[in-house]
């Protein structure tokens, strides 16, 4: 499987999951007023009308919102199209799928519901949902595929110790 199909898998997943449980989480009435679901987790119904944790709320108008995702999107799928191998391809897939489940939401809702409540003690993490943990965790891919050794990535140059040639891998 190559690096775009896997990608369009990746994304595939990540907005039918993301839609999904938005769905359940919106025609739940229980999550009007929370739900505890641990000690450290409740499930609330929030819809977001800023970006990440709530900032530009207000700010910036939510089509002003849908055109900046859309055109990072377009750029993820150029990124995407040219990915160079399997774990790059799933990392964008990730991003890709959680920012066109944002974008919907916005279109449909002028926000983004939100449902996720982490929290410790009476500090809570500002709630996301399942697109965030997505382009999160395609993100986290990415850093950590930058982070390993160069060593046998196609398009990178390796210096040979034995001989203290660079040649192109």
């Amino acid at each position: 499987m190559n690096s775009r199909v896997l990608g369009g898998l990746c994304a595939i997943a990540a907005f039918g999951v993301d839609q999904g449980t938005k769905a359940l989480a919106l025609n739940s009435p229980a999550l009007e007023n929370g739900v505890e679901v641990l000690p450290f987790l409740n499930l609330v119904r929030v819809l977001n009308d800023g970006v990440s944790f709530g900032m530009l709320g207000g700010v910036v108008p939510w089509w002003g919102l849908v055109a900046l995702a859309a055109v990072v999107v377009a750029w993820l799928l150029i990124w995407l199209w040219k990915a160079p191998d399997r774990l790059t391809g799933a990392a964008l897939g990730l991003i890709i799928g959680g920012a066109l489940g944002n974008i919907l939401d916005r279109l449909r809702y002028q926000a983004v519901p939100d449902f996720l409540d982490f929290h410790f003690g009476t500090y809570h993490w500002p709630s996301f949902n399942l697109a965030d943990v997505a382009i999160f965790c395609g993100v986290a891919l990415l850093f950590w595929d930058g982070f390993r050794a160069t060593k046998g990535k196609p398009g990178h140059q390796v210096q040979d110790q034995r001989e203290g040639n660079i040649t192109g891998r």
